[in-house]
Order: structure tokens, then C-alpha cells, then sequence
């Protein structure tokens, strides 16, 4: 430890040919790994960034492929919405710090209206009597702005499934680690984009702070992979790792976000911040590496493929594990768009059948509610869970043997619930449920029900010149 941080205090200059290399370490802590993640996670990660030296960043990954869809509506109805909702329970806190100690911030929390995103950050700077912050935004993922609706509903899915004849909520291209590059080569403060593939949030400050050029490819490759072991958060210090007797994770209420130390070569150290709880350890690491990971030779992202068969995880002390032995080779030619479109309504609904006889009274509320359904003429699936009993996830089948063996007295829990393609019959599930109170089995209680709007998704390629032309970083100017 004391060898690193010399060596971190020390920016060293050697020449490689004609080539000028910087010898430093760039800090990198992750505050969110979704939208909705613990909202105080980056205060103590912006406290170990103080200590460092070198270029210190801050990132918050709170976009799912879904999440901008909804973000989507927002900025429909309100040209001032569409980032996240969660952007001030995230940044108000850490402002002044951040700026103080000059720790850049970047994040995808400008979902579908980073420019908005950007004139909030501003106003809370203002609020708080803080100097402007300069904030470069990343434009261009939003295709729906350069391509028509018809060609991406007839374009062939990934996934294999037909967009034909749905209406488009969103559309948006996972951007690169280069394109955020370029947004804080502008000396932005902090750098808020759309959609990216979450890994750019740390590959792009990388390519930004060593310069890695397009075919450095072992260089993106690892720097992807360590974007990928930050982007969940938590998961990595074992917050998702965590399974009791089996796989013991301490203080799992004060779990310390990652931080990563990253070196010119692409080799770098995963840690978390000093007396915060959670675990970084081989097995985490490996976890979180094999996270949405299909092939591990071939991890596409929009600057390289990444190969982690080699890969090397090495424990260097408590809670710090060195990662080298990344290789890339060259990008996939086609961009992953992802494309989300009306999905119906989901109509949920519960009631809670307790003391003796509870299941049999919990069954035969089920059983009214589906046969007053049917008689209405919904002809559509109606999933039946007894919470207690048996639910659909094991195939709603309650054997001779199972039933023998609850409890005539115990508590059971009636769960109905259906995707309708109108709302009309999504809220009929939920008021049948509902009118149970006194039109139904003895006893029920505890009604909760809701409807909600529905999106599926699909994902479809297209060709980088269809996208790359429309690709641009603009400054958002304090008002």
C-alpha cells in the first residue's frame, strides 16, 4: 500500500518512440448501480476520493433498458422532465464537495433529457451559492430523432420477436466509451448522457485520461471490463453476493461502494472505501464479472470485444483485488439499439385468508374472481398465486402430498394478476378481487391492488453510419 501510494503521488514522464506515456492511477468510484440504488452510497466514496491523488472521478449508473422508456413519458408531458427522478436525492449532497475537490462527475442519469438533467444540476449549484459547474451532455442516442418508427419496427430483433404493428415509446443506441471521451475533453466538470452501455462510464474517462487510441484494444477491452465490475453498485462489494452461512458478507447495512485504482496498461484494483461494511474478494469479483456476460470471449460493447478467458484475479490485501490479463479484439461493425414499445396493463391483486380453513377459503376467492372474469368475456390468462401454498413459479400445482402437509389454521395470501391489452379489463381483475370484502369467502382482508402501464422491449442492429453522423456533445450553460 505504501509503494502504490508513492507511486500514486509521483506522475511520472517516459518516452516510447515518439510517444509521451503518463504514469499515473485514475480513481474511479461508482455511486448508484440502478435507478433507485441507496442514495447515501457516494458520500463516504467521495471522501476516499479526496484522499487521492491524481484524476478523481464519480459515476452514478441508474438507467435499465426500460428506465428510459418511462423517462421517455415524463419529457412528453413536461419538456423540463425525462432524467432522473432520482437526480437531486443523488447530487445534492455531494455538490459542494465534489466541486471543491475537483472529482468529475459523470452519469447516464440524464436518461431521456440530459439537457434538463444538466439546467437542475445548475440550479441546485445556484441554491446552494456554489461557483457554475461546467456540464457537457452527450447527444444522439435517442434515434427516434434521425430514424424512421417503420424501419425500426420492421427491422428483425434480436431477440426474435416481431415489433410489427406496436407503438414505439423510446429508441435509443447504446453509446461508447470514445463518445463520453469526447464530452469531458471539452473540461467539462461533469458529463451526463443518455444511453450508453454502462461500462463507457468508466471507459470514457480512461480513453479521456491516457489517451488509449481506437487500436489499443487490450487497453479498452480491460478498461470495459472494469467499467462492467463497477457498473452494479454494490454487487461487487457484496451486496447481490450475499447468501447467510454460505456466502457471509459483514455489516451489509453500511456496504461500501466500488472504487477502482486503474494504471495506463489497462491493469487495475478494485477496492471500496475504508470502515464501510461489504466484501471485495475473488469470489465477488467473479460474480459480478460473469453478470450479464454471454460469451466470455466475446463481450460486445461499441469500442472493442472483450475476452476475459485470461483474465487474472489476484487478492493484493483486504478488500483489494488486482484484475489483468483482459484482451480485446476489434468492435462489433453494428450498434445495439434497444426498443421499447406499449405493452398493455398489468392488473395485480391481493387478499390475505387467515385461521382455520384459510387456504380453501383463499382457493375459492380465486375461483369467483376467475369465473365472473370469464363470464365478462376476458378470455385472457388470469395467474392464480396462494403465497403460503403455491405459487405459478412452480407451476401453480398443488400435489395430494403438499396440500397434507400445510397447516389447516395458517395464513394464506390470494394473488391474481393479468396483462390486458386495455386498461378497461386490467381494473375489472382488480375491482373483482376488491368487492371480496363482503361478496366473497369468510374473512378476507388486507386488499392491495394496482394497474399499471405495461413496455416490452426488443433490441435491434444497425449499422454505426446510421448513428455515428448523429452523435454530438453540447455545453449547457448555467442561466
Amino acid at each position: 500500500t505504501y509503494l502504490c501510494l508513492i507511486f500514486d503521488k509521483k506522475i511520472c514522464f517516459k518516452r516510447q518512440g515518439k510517444r509521451k506515456i503518463v504514469s499515473k492511477i485514475v480513481h474511479i468510484g461508482n455511486g448508484a448501480g440502478f435507478s433507485g440504488d441507496r442514495f447515501d452510497a457516494a458520500q463516504a466514496l467521495v471522501q476516499h476520493l479526496k484522499s487521492c491523488d491524481g484524476p478523481r472521478y464519480l459515476m452514478f449508473e441508474v438507467l435499465a433498458e426500460r428506465t428510459i422508456a418511462s423517462a421517455q413519458k415524463a419529457k412528453a408531458a413536461n419538456p423540463e422532465a425525462g432524467f432522473s427522478p432520482y437526480l437531486d436525492h443523488y447530487v445534492t449532497d455531494i455538490l459542494g464537495d465534489i466541486q471543491q475537490a475537483g472529482i468529475t462527475l459523470v452519469s447516464n442519469m440524464g436518461a431521456a433529457n440530459p439537457e434538463a438533467a444538466a439546467r437542475r444540476i445548475h440550479e441546485l449549484a445556484a441554491e446552494q451559492g456554489l461557483k457554475p459547474f461546467k456540464i457537457a451532455v452527450l447527444a444522439g442516442d435517442d434515434v427516434r430523432e434521425y430514424l424512421d418508427d417503420d424501419a425500426l419496427l420492421a427491422a428483425e430483433t434480436m431477440e426474435g420477436t416481431s415489433l410489427a404493428g406496436r407503438t414505439i415509446c423510446s429508441a435509443n443506441v447504446y453509446l461508447g466509451g470514445r463518445h463520453v471521451a469526447a464530452a469531458l475533453a471539452t473540461g467539462a466538470d461533469i458529463v451526463l448522457v443518455g444511453r450508453t452501455t454502462d461500462s463507457a462510464l468508466v471507459l470514457g474517462p480512461l480513453i479521456h485520461e491516457f489517451g488509449w487510441a481506437e487500436d489499443e484494444l487490450d487497453k479498452l477491452a480491460a478498461g470495459t471490463i472494469c467499467g462492467h465490475l463497477l457498473e452494479c453498485g454494490g454487487q461487487v462489494s457484496g451486496t447481490y453476493f450475499a447468501d447467510p452461512g454460505f456466502k457471509d458478507v459483514p455489516d451489509l447495512a453500511h456496504v461500501g461502494f466500488p472504487v477502482t485504482e486503474v494504471t495506463a496498461d489497462g491493469s487495475f484494483v478494485i477496492t471500496k472505501p475504508e470502515g464501510t461494511g461489504g466484501l471485495i474478494s475473488p469470489a465477488t469479483v467473479t460474480e459480478q464479472l460473469l453478470y450479464e456476460m454471454h460469451d466470455p470471449s466475446r463481450y460486445l460493447v461499441p469500442d472493442v470485444t472483450a475476452d476475459v478467458t485470461q483474465m487474472t484475479v489476484t487478492q493484493d490485501a483486504s478488500n483489494r483485488i488486482r484484475v489483468a490479463g483482459v484482451k480485446g479484439s476489434l468492435p462489433p461493425e453494428t450498434l445495439k439499439i434497444t426498443v421499447c414499445v406499449e405493452g398493455g396493463w398489468l392488473a395485480e391483486a391481493e387478499m390475505s385468508y387467515c385461521g382455520a380453513n384459510g387456504l380453501a377459503r383463499a382457493e375459492l376467492a380465486g375461483h369467483v374472481v376467475k369465473t365472473r372474469m370469464a363470464e365478462s368475456g376476458c378470455n385472457q390468462e388470469i395467474r392464480m398465486d396462494v403465497f403460503g401454498a403455491y405459487s405459478a413459479l412452480d407451476g401453480g400445482i398443488l400435489t395430494d402430498e403438499r396440500r397434507a402437509s400445510l397447516r389447516f389454521d395458517d395464513d394464506y395470501r390470494l394473488r391474481l394478476s393479468l396483462v390486458s391489452e386495455t386498461r378497461a379489463t386490467a381494473q375489472k381483475l382488480h375491482d373483482e378481487l376488491q368487492s371480496l370484502y363482503c361478496s366473497g369467502p369468510a374473512a378476507g382482508g388486507g386488499f392491495r391492488g394496482s394497474v399499471t402501464e405495461q413496455m416490452s422491449s426488443a433490441s435491434v442492429l444497425m449499422p454505426r453510419a446510421a448513428i455515428e453522423p448523429h452523435v454530438s456533445v453540447r455545453d449547457v450553460p448555467a442561466g
